[in-house]
């Protein structure tokens, strides 16, 4: 399949998992997949304060967009570019847009913005969610990548329109709320993507959180992305002193011990993750799109550049949407 195709089709990708499971590094893999398509990739981080501009080897992200990667590629030259969202920030926006510019500023500076989010549950999700909405209707990016909550926040920020349209039934809020649930409805505009550890706990929390979206928001449910997959190695079962014997060589013992320790976890890794994709795949029939793990804790361009080409090329060998990988 075309990659550039999958990954703007639709429009806005939610990136959502259990914290630790590596959902902003998968953010920024699929950005940079885009842009490497020649194609304009915009990032939108909800939380703030993450891992994410250090991945592009930048400083904290703002309200303002930047531009984090660029390169050429087959549609022309790509780009990522990335913005945080804030609750505050976003109403703030949604007043002045409705003609209440000089009082915005003085509802910011005297905290009357929390009195009405608790006053009106969810309108501060609804506002960003809106405001995702307007960026994808822009046209200023071909693909909107959404860096959502964690797995269990997930869920309220994605229901948050269905609470509002409860609460309120007339008015610009009513429209707001109706409109992103449109949005987040509507397959050819919105898809949520999960990502896992190959592991039995972010497995089972993906697995209930996935039913739950679909139960409650109705959302398109996109490829699980799979992180950290350890690559198969040959002759893990092969004795270190015997390979040593073979070579001509002799081991220290204690080096031979650590060797056979080394491959005796590297199995016991491998087949746990293997159990745990089967099992996924069981109990959630969706597609898996599978990243290898990286051996470092800094990650940086070079490592989003090898993520990435991992999963382009998983996506070239889908024959349509619907194919497994």
């Amino acid at each position: 399949m075309d990659p550039a195709q999958f990954l703007t089709a639709p429009r806005v990708t939610i990136v959502a998992g259990k914290g630790g499971v590596g959902k902003t590094t998968v953010t920024a893999t699929l950005a940079m997949a885009a842009a490497r398509q020649g194609l304009r990739a915009l990032i939108v981080e909800v939380e703030g304060k993450s891992g994410l501009p250090a991945l592009f080897g930048r400083p904290q992200l703002g309200y303002d967009e930047v531009v984090l990667f660029s390169e050429a590629g087959p549609q022309g030259t790509g780009e990522v570019r990335a913005r945080t969202l804030t609750p505050d920030e976003a109403l703030i926006e949604y007043l002045r847009g409705h003609g209440l510019k000089r009082i915005s500023k003085r509802l910011a500076e005297s905290g009357a913005l929390d009195m009405v989010a608790t006053a009106t549950p969810g309108i501060k999700d609804v506002l960003i969610l809106g405001k995702v909405k307007q960026l994808a209707r822009s046209g200023e990016a071909d693909v909107v990548i959404v860096d959502a909550p964690a797995a269990g926040h997930a869920i309220t920020f994605l229901s948050s329109a269905d609470g509002l349209l409860n609460a309120v039934g007339t008015g610009p809020i009513e429209v707001q709320a109706r409109e992103v649930k449109e949005m987040l409805t509507d397959a050819s505009r919105c898809q949520v993507v999960l990502v896992t550890l190959a592991e039995e706990t972010p497995v089972n929390e993906l697995i209930e959180t996935a039913y739950s979206l679909e139960d409650k928001v109705g959302i398109k449910l996109g490829p699980v992305v799979v992180n950290g997959i350890y690559p198969v190695l040959d002759g893990l079962s092969v004795d270190p002193d015997e390979a040593a014997a073979a070579a001509g060589v002799t081991l220290d013992p204690a080096l031979a011990a650590d060797l056979r320790a080394a491959a005796e976890f590297r199995i016991a890794r491998g087949e746990l993750q293997r159990e745990q994709l089967e099992r996924l795949g069981r109990e959630l029939p969706l597609d898996q799109l599978r990243l290898p793990f990286i051996f470092r804790s800094d990650l940086g361009l070079d490592e989003l550049g090898e993520l990435s080409d991992a999963l382009t090329a998983q996506i070239e060998r889908r024959t349509d949407v619907g194919a497994a990988t």
